[in-house]
């Protein structure tokens, strides 16, 4: 399965400058012609694209992962990082999760795309997981401490509200579950196994 980035209603344009290459984010800017025909600097950042995957163990329960890493505050989420270059969506998310929890799926659904900001050219892929076989050891960065967290449905509702969960790309679902009983509905059947 090939996923294709969407299309961005705010992309860096062709003719912009890489003004600062980082380790994580590098920074374009560009002219840019106003309204009024003046003409103003505008900057964009540019950063590796991200996969997020909640695992869905056989038992149903959904494996979510409590986490430190240097210059962060502890918190709780999803396996997941960044993508590495060249990598496609899904052989990203397959390694992410081997490699944060020891699990390979025999499925992977696709449940959002998002971009979390306009000033960022980054993309966010979320996928549910399940058929899982425990196949290895966690192999982490050497940046992160994770701890497998095995919550019912219920619970990952909970968390997954709460200010340290990191996930909040896809939070607006768990709220509009507990407001709307068919949104509940389809979010359960998405996490069912």
């Amino acid at each position: 399965m090939k996923i294709q980035k969407p299309q961005l209603n705010h992309t860096i344009p062709d003719h912009a400058k890489k003004v600062f290459e980082g380790v994580l984010f590098d920074v374009y800017q560009w002219e840019q012609e106003l309204y009024d025909g003046s003409t103003a600097t505008f900057e964009r950042l540019r950063r590796p694209d991200t996969v997020v995957v909640f695992p869905v163990m056989n038992d149903g329960k959904i494996l979510l992962t409590k986490q430190s890493q240097p210059g962060k505050e502890n918190f709780i989420g999803a396996t997941g990082g960044r993508m590495d270059p060249g990598e496609e969506v899904l052989e990203s998310a397959k390694r992410e999760m081997l490699e944060e929890s020891g699990y390979e799926a025999n499925t992977f659904i696709l449940w959002d795309v998002s971009q979390p900001s306009s000033k960022i050219d980054w993309t966010v892929h979320t996928f549910v997981a399940k058929g899982l076989t425990k196949v290895a050891d966690m192999n982490l960065d050497a940046g992160e401490k994770i701890e497998l967290m095995p919550v019912t449905f219920d619970e990952f509702l909970e968390v997954g509200t709460r200010n340290i969960f990191a996930e909040r790309e896809i939070v607006h679902y768990l709220y509009e579950a507990k407001i709307d009983k068919s949104k509940m509905k389809d979010l359960r059947n998405l996490f069912s196994i």
